[in-house]
């Protein structure tokens, strides 16, 4: 293979690795902040948006 592609296919694999570690980050960010808007997301008056 030439080393130009080889280049090619080491960049798009590092490509990958950061976009998957990106999307872990979101993903535990999203999961810390559960709690802190569990009162805002959970109450009465907001029932009425979780059956859309």
């Amino acid at each position: 293979m030439a080393p130009e592609r080889v280049a090619e296919v080491e960049d798009f694999v590092d490509f990958l690795r950061e976009r998957e570690e990106a999307q872990r980050l979101t993903h535990a960010a999203a999961k810390a902040s559960e709690a802190s808007f569990a009162q805002v997301w959970d109450n009465d008056e907001d029932a009425a948006y979780d059956r859309m």
